[in-house]
């Protein structure tokens, strides 16, 4: 390689379809041109360097308004830049500080493509409340954001932070490390569970963050939970309110809409819930086997063909009466009926250390996490359909993984066992985690046998962990829902509530946690919610208690 190497600018023929046709219109729009420099060491020209040639070349094909420079990390360039990593990407390093620590692979694609077009564009595209909150930023931010190539949730995040980086390009500087290039700097942040994000080396995000939260903790240094809208929120009128936007949330928009009720869809994190993670999906209609992601996309895809979709915001506030009042982080609502699809979220084990080292080797996601514990030792917590799922999984990216089941047998499909026995991952039988160990991240486990009643000690890398999962009912709780014994959302036959108006579908009502069941109950709900529009059940209550 030359000390630095142009690559051909012309179009190598006609683009083909829809999405590439508008993303070409897109990328002529843009008014400022988009220079990208890649970093690497002499004589190195691995996966990671190689991929950032073909995705610069793809996105080259559509515009000339990018160009593509490449030096080694001997070069001026490199010093006057302060690039010490191979490989280093930087976009437009004159004006902004962003780079990229790695390769945008497989979800990491959509946040480079959206990093091109805030760029090429010279806008962050961040909210007005956002812009209140980050314009108070007055000092310095150093931002690093580590994401994996198979994370559904990093986009969201480093997303964020690019916009970020582009509002205050005097103030904020941002690196986004792939853990796969550069697993010894995940290693040295204790970086185990993405997307994860510091500034100046403080832990201020774990897990993907709604715009709001995530300029509000980068402008205090600390992780927010949550961000209070200011009082002139924009309003939205709808008929319906579907709050979450996984299978049952999604289904019910679609079902809705096409009944003739304007709509819409909030969900706070990443589309399509608990599916987004799932590695494989077997038991879907129409699909012998497709990834989880995939088949998210698939609903979403055909879901935006129908309803609005306000991702990132976070309900905090809904008011019952007519209409019913909602408050979400970005804007307020006022809806006819609201339809709360919240899903359940994973299970802790409640053990010394889960909560310490979570992140820290301690992961409830191996899709999102798997790729960093390749050739490592870990265990899989649990006995059902996911456990085994994700313990295939990780098996099958190169993880030694050994299952841990307290019981003497296991719940999953018999299907999923067979693979199991076949794939020969070792069974803990009868053993539980008593106490997860480790300074700075995971490094051994305190077992208890149940059967023989000893205990004893288990050096390891990483703990996973799949024991089932706990309804989201908080909001619920908040506006006085009526809970079953489980915890559950109590509801009818037509998922009404206790409330007049509100309705429940999907996993935060219980049941089979399974994707077709709570697809059916979004499209039950759709359904009984356009009969009670026509004919609100609860004044004909009314009249008859008159």
């Amino acid at each position: 390689m030359e000390d630095t190497k142009e690559i051909d600018t012309n179009l190598t023929g006609s683009e083909s379809g829809v999405f590439m046709d508008q993303l070409k219109a897109t990328f002529e729009r843009l008014p400022n041109d988009i220079p990208i420099y890649q970093f690497t060491k002499r004589g190195e020209d691995n996966i990671f360097c190689q991929t950032n040639r073909e995705i610069v070349r793809l996105f080259r094909q559509l515009t000339d308004k990018i160009t593509f420079r490449e030096y080694y990390l001997d070069h001026d360039l490199a010093q006057k830049w302060n690039v010490e990593s191979s490989p280093t990407l930087l976009i437009n390093p004159e004006c902004y500080s962003i780079r990229w620590i790695g390769a945008p692979m497989g979800e990491e694609g959509r946040t480079f493509l959206e990093t091109l077009t805030l760029v090429g564009l010279g806008k962050s595209n961040l909210s007005s409340p956002s812009i209140k909150v980050i314009r108070k930023i007055n000092t310095p931010r150093k931002i690093k954001v580590f994401v994996s190539a198979t994370c559904p949730y990093c986009p969201q995040q480093a997303v964020n932070a690019v916009k970020a980086a582009v509002e205050i390009p005097d103030l904020i500087s941002l690196e986004i490390v792939d853990i796969q290039c550069r697993s010894d700097l995940a290693d040295q942040y204790s970086a185990h569970s993405v997307p994860m994000t510091f500034a100046d080396d403080v832990l201020i995000g774990q897990g993907a963050q709604t715009e709001e939260v995530f300029v509000s903790s980068l402008k205090n240094l600390e992780a927010q939970t949550i961000f209070i809208p200011e009082s002139d929120a924009e309003l939205v009128e709808t008929d319906l309110l579907i709050v979450g936007g996984g299978p049952a949330g999604l289904t019910a928009g679609i079902y809705a809409v096409r009944s003739g009720l304007n709509s819409a869809v909030i969900e706070r994190k990443a589309l399509g819930g608990q599916v987004a993670t799932t590695p494989v999906v077997e038991n879907y209609p129409g699909f012998t086997q497709i990834g989880g992601k995939a088949l998210v996309d698939i609903m979403v895809s055909h879901a935006l063909q129908y309803i609005q979709i306000f991702q990132g915001e976070e309900v905090v506030d809904i008011q019952p009466g007519n209409p019913i009042e909602v408050l979400t982080t970005r804007r307020r609502f006022l809806t006819k009926s609201v339809l709360l699809t919240t899903g359940a979220t994973y299970k802790h084990l409640g053990v010394p250390g889960e909560s310490r080292l979570a992140g820290r080797g301690v992961s409830y996601c191996s899709t999102c996490d798997g790729p960093l514990f390749k050739g490592k030792k870990v265990v899989m917590v649990g006995g059902g359909n996911s456990a085994v799922t994700e313990a295939l999984h990780l098996n099958h990216i190169g993880v030694s993984v050994t299952l841990i089941h307290r019981g003497g047998s296991l719940r999953a499909q018999d299907f999923l066992k067979k693979n199991l026995k076949e794939s020969k991952i070792p069974v803990l039988w009868h053993t539980e985690i008593k106490e997860i160990r480790g300074d700075q991240r995971v490094e051994e486990i305190l077992l208890f046998n149940n059967d023989t009643q000893k205990s004893s000690t288990l050096k390891i890398d990483g703990v996973f962990l799949a024991i089932g999962y706990l309804p989201a009912v908080d909001l619920a709780k908040k506006i006085g829902m009526e809970l079953t014994a489980d915890g559950y959302i109590k509801k009818d036959s037509k998922h009404r509530t206790n409330i007049p108006g509100i309705y429940s579908a999907g996993d935060v009502e219980g049941g089979y946690k399974q994707i077709v069941t709570a697809a059916g109950q979004g499209s039950e709900a759709a359904i009984a919610i356009f009969e009670d529009t026509i004919h609100p059940y609860w004044q004909q209550k009314e009249k008859v208690s008159l």
